[in-house]
């Protein structure tokens, strides 16, 4: 969503040439063998499968927004985003 460029890197990485420098095609290409690896995983199709419950959405968001690793993200959400970030992956069907 914010740097769709970084994806043609991680698309050529994972052989996916054809989709040249096009950012759309290479979020594409990469988002569906992400989930086709998931499938054949066998890994929830979300959050909600694995227990989580929308009344602790707060508090994964205030320990997600403490964990060291986030300073590294191309992109630094705010509080909010990552709680909107928890209601999508809840109710997410790959």
């Amino acid at each position: 969503k914010y740097v769709p460029e970084l994806f043609i890197d991680i698309a050529h990485a994972m052989g996916f040439i054809e989709v040249g420098q096009d950012s759309a095609k290479a979020v594409t290409a990469v988002l569906k063998a992400i989930a086709d690896l998931n499938k054949r995983l066998g890994i929830p199709p979300n959050i909600k499968a694995l227990g989580a419950k929308p009344e602790d959405f707060e508090t994964l968001a205030d320990n997600a927004m403490k964990d060291a690793c986030g300073l590294t993200n191309p992109h630094q959400p705010t509080r909010e985003e990552v709680i909107q970030l928890f209601r999508e992956a809840y109710e997410q069907n790959q």
